[in-house]
């Protein structure tokens, strides 16, 4: 009897081992269980087409041009902040304002809050019509770039139209230089007022920068501005008032002196002395500071307020710009010198200076020139310098002075000077003139002793003086022409052959009872064969016999050292600088024997004549 399956159940299926396996037949859509199976190449195909489908959508947005926004009505146009005429030749409106523009002014600000005006013809401005006209049209078409980008960024705000300007570079630089003249200022070191007795600050200096102001002036026309801000570079000041606080210049450490003509000839001189003299006065040297007295007096020019006097040119006096300005570094040299002070930079002059004695003169020429010091000393020293009644006086300032200091003087050679006769039609036949008196040339040796009590320092140099040509003007000229031409007044040279000069706080000057500040002076001489009048002529010197020279000795200015009194302050009777370091000596008993015993109605008479002293 056979058995039936179960309803539900599974028919059993014959075991072959796994050696065969039926085939399954599909199953109908929407059987549970069962999901369909896809071809990985249309899944791939698919994919490919998505991104073709994108990048042809993204190339054909960025192809296509953008939709036209809305038209906006035509801006008000601006020329240099002036209305264009909407109506009519807008071209030509735009050219009228920018002729308008160009010929109008620009301010030039400074860093000091002031202000400099321009004309803006002279800088060579040039007007581009051409590409005015250009900027024109665009600024009317609603397409262009200028046009839209406004829009975008002002929307309904006027319209400034370039101004196409070109400035001429030569001519604006030769402008600006004019001005940089005017404006630069050097800066000014906190100093010393000692009329105030009170210490003044340092002040910034300025230097226009020329060509960076020619750059900002370009781009301030081409934007249609009327202000620009200068490119001025500051100069600080190497000293500052923080720095001397604690400055003591209530003691003299070291003095000289030395005289000028005061008479309507020497005008010039005088203010040109007076000029360099206040560039130093008050200056603070601090310890270990080297001074130079180019890099503080300046340039020597009539931009900086100098005026034209005589000056020594190749040993010869001639008419020169700061003439005089010699005579103020010769006296600070001898201040210094004897102050102590070390002496970095000095050069004597192509030919003696009746100013100052032979060896203690200083000669400067901006800028290849100059004199230098060192301050050796552990606290600042002031500098002071005067010119008034005829005496300039250059003083070393500091808290006290310890120092006693010597200068030793030795004439070892002298070299004649030669004489030489120029023909001129100026003077009648025959007539001669002294045009130049010959100076002879000079080598020396000197030295300085500087004491500080048991102890002391001693330096040694040379100085040479070259001679200098004596001129004779012989006429050529008719016998019947009248001329005025006189002899040369500078006196005959006296120097003497031996000196030495010693000041310090224990010295005091003969004849001198008032108390003197830093000490005394006194002079030691030996007049030698060089020290007594009519020197050149006994050795052979000259031929040349000038008309007064046939006075008496004493009608003459006398050899050097000789105390120069009061009354002849305006003379050039100190041929080497005499009394330059005692002019209060006035005792009857320096006065020579014969000038005693001379008549007064006479030596009234012979002060009248008067002489000029050469210029350093």
């Amino acid at each position: 009897m056979s058995s039936r399956p179960t309803e539900g159940a599974r028919p059993a299926l014959p075991d072959d081992g796994g050696a065969s396996e039926r085939p399954r037949s599909p199953q109908p859509d929407g059987a549970p269980g069962r999901r369909p199976r896809r071809s990985p190449e249309i899944a791939r195909f698919a994919a490919l087409l998505a991104v073709f489908v994108a990048s042809g959508l993204a190339i054909t947005y960025l192809l296509l041009p953008p939709a036209p926004d809305a038209p906006r009505p035509t801006p008000e146009l601006r020329v240099a902040g002036a209305q264009v005429p909407p109506k009519g030749d807008v071209v030509a409106g735009a050219l009228d304002l920018v002729r308008r523009h160009a010929t109008g002014e620009i301010k030039l600000t400074l860093p000091d809050g002031s202000a400099r005006a321009l004309r803006r013809n002279d800088l060579g401005i040039e007007i581009n019509r051409v590409r005015l006209a250009e900027f024109v049209r665009e600024a009317l078409r609603p397409e262009s770039a200028l046009r839209r980008a406004h829009d975008r960024a002002k929307g309904g705000a006027p319209l400034d139209v370039p101004i196409p300007l070109s400035l001429d570079a030569e001519k604006a630089v030769a402008r600006l230089l004019d001005l940089k003249v005017e404006l630069d200022v050097p800066a000014i070191d906190a100093y010393v007022d000692l009329q105030e007795k009170k210490l003044k600050p340092e002040k910034i200096g300025y230097r226009l920068d020329v060509y960076g102001t020619l750059a900002r002036l370009d781009a301030a026309l081409r934007a249609g501005k009327d202000t620009v801000e200068a490119s001025v570079e500051a100069i600080p000041p190497k000293l500052v008032a923080s720095q001397l606080g604690h400055v003591k210049f209530d003691q003299v450490l070291g003095y000289f002196e030395t005289r000028y003509a005061q008479g309507a000839k020497s005008r010039d001189r005088t203010y040109n002395l007076r000029l360099a003299a206040s560039k130093l006065d008050g200056v603070v040297v601090m310890p270990g500071e080297v001074f130079d007295f180019n890099d503080v007096v300046g340039p020597r020019d009539e931009a900086h307020g100098y005026r034209v006097a005589p000056v020594i040119a190749q040993g010869e006096l001639v008419d020169g710009l700061g003439g005089g300005t010699c005579q103020i570094s010769g006296t600070l040299h001898g201040a210094v010198f004897f102050a102590g002070l070390e002496i970095v930079e000095r050069y004597p002059h192509s030919r003696p200076s009746y100013y100052i004695k032979l060896g203690l003169d200083a000669t400067v020429v901006y800028p290849t020139i100059n004199f230098r010091f060192r301050n050796p000393f552990d606290f600042p020293i002031v500098l002071h310098e005067t010119v008034a009644g005829g005496v300039v006086r250059a003083e070393v300032l500091g808290p006290s002075r310890k120092l006693m200091v010597s200068y030793f003087r030795r004439i070892d050679e002298v070299v004649p000077f030669e004489e030489v006769e120029r023909p001129t039609p100026r003077l009648s036949e025959g007539m001669r003139v002294l045009a130049q008196r010959g100076i002879p040339g000079f080598k020396t040796t000197s030295s300085r002793v500087v004491r500080d009590g048991a102890y002391a320092a001693r330096e040694k140099w040379s100085d040479n003086y070259p001679p200098t040509q004596q001129i004779v003007n012989v006429g050529s000229g008719p016998r019947e022409l009248e001329s005025k031409a006189e002899d040369d007044n500078h006196p005959e040279y006296v120097v003497d052959e031996y000196l030495v000069i010693t000041q310090g706080p224990e010295i005091r000057t003969p004849g001198v009872a008032a108390p003197e500040p830093g000490g005394g002076t006194v002079e030691s001489r030996e007049p030698g064969r060089t020290g007594e009048r009519g020197w050149t002529e006994r050795a052979g010197l000259t031929r040349y016999r000038a008309k007064e020279e046939g006075a008496k000795p004493d009608d003459v200015p006398a050899a050097e050292g000789t105390p120069v009194h009061a009354a002849s302050h305006e003379t050039a009777a100190d041929p080497e600088g005499k009394g330059a370091t005692d002019p209060k000596a006035k005792d009857e008993k320096d006065r020579p024997k014969d000038e005693k015993d001379r008549p007064k109605d006479e030596k009234k008479k012979k002060r009248k004549k008067k002489k000029k002293p050469a210029d350093g």
